[in-house]
């Protein structure tokens, strides 16, 4: 075991794997000598050279246009994003040739496209976005976010070895929050499956990336009122695990769906959607979801704070959701 981070858990989950195979380079704008934006490639450099470190134009188009072609030929890129909100750039490439090639003529491939990703960090509209839903949209598309440093690392292989792209958004407000024992060595964290945080039974609370701290935060304050709620981390957005959620509801009767994103046609509205058509005769009170508004993300520190769902909202909607 290892105290890491987060952002040490993805650094030690790329060296791992590019010790354990060749084929696993990484590609994108500052990765080589300066270490990526948040050093999440840090000495990955001067370990493993150039011709496995890439340092790349600012031209996301061309580097996950390039990771394609890779991936194609057999090798297994992992692309730095160094904002998730820059990934819009390269949305066709995603969309339209990753997405689809396997479908269209059998042909894997097996790339990792990895971002930070969401707010927190005063970083204002062009640096704070959550654009999960566009590619949970998408057929072909694995869409991943861990919420602590261990997932992080298994998630992070888990993806790199997969034979189809993997979205990888890490939540950049948890990099440097906490340090957990993290296993040495390679482990994987099957992607598509949620873990429980939190067990009760008077409301089921979902969330992913940095909203499962608050969510935890929010359900202990809960308990200390007398009310227990299952917390489940989904840790992949899509797909996500309908089991874990559909036996929480019909367990609970009762649904909360936090998260950093936007409200409208989100991750948040399907989950709640789902719920509704799998688990309408389970269900006490309508779905509810705990989410930013339908703006961009606020560059002030106290309006961002309101901005973000936390674990005192969290409280008082719930705590409303189980007395309604």
């Amino acid at each position: 075991m290892a105290k890491l981070n987060l952002l040490e858990a993805v650094n030690r989950a790329l060296l791992e794997e590019m010790e354990r195979d060749d084929r696993v380079f990484v590609l994108g704008e500052d990765v080589g000598a300066f270490g990526g934006a948040f050093k999440a490639t840090a000495g990955l450099y001067e370990r493993f050279g150039r011709r496995r470190v890439i340092d790349t134009p600012m031209c996301e188009y061309g580097v996950i246009g390039l990771a394609i072609g890779a991936g194609l030929q057999g090798l297994r890129p992992v692309v730095e994003i160094q904002f998730a909100d820059f990934i819009s750039t390269g949305f066709d490439p995603i969309v339209q040739y990753a997405a689809t090639t396997h479908w269209r003529w059998g042909a894997p491939i097996p790339i990792v496209i990895r971002a930070p990703w969401g707010g927190g960090n005063r970083a204002g509209p062009f640096h704070s976005q959550c654009p999960e839903a566009w590619f949970a949209h998408v057929p072909g598309l694995k869409v991943v976010i861990p919420s602590n440093p261990h997932d992080a690392k298994g998630l992070l292989i888990a993806a790199i070895r997969d034979p189809n792209p993997v979205i990888f958004f890490e939540p950049k407000y948890l990099y440097r929050r906490e340090r957990v024992d993290v296993p040495d060595g390679p482990f994987e964290v099957p992607i598509g499956l949620a873990e429980r945080r939190r067990s009760g039974n008077d409301a089921t609370i979902i969330a992913y990336g940095a909203m499962v701290p608050e969510a935890v935060q929010a359900a202990d304050a809960l308990s200390r009122e007398g009310m227990e709620c299952d917390v489940i981390d989904l840790r992949t957005v899509s797909p996500f695990d309908r089991e874990a959620v559909a036996s929480s509801v019909r367990r609970t009767g009762r649904l909360a769906i936090v998260h950093e994103a936007r409200r409208s046609f989100s991750v948040g509205s399907e989950i709640a959607a789902f719920a509704s058509e799998e688990c309408f005769w389970d269900l006490d009170v309508p779905p509810l979801r705990i989410t930013a508004p339908d703006t961009p993300v606020p560059h002030s520190p106290p309006l961002e704070d309101r901005y973000r769902p936390a674990a005192a909202r969290i409280v008082d909607e719930v705590r409303k959701l189980v007395r309604t």
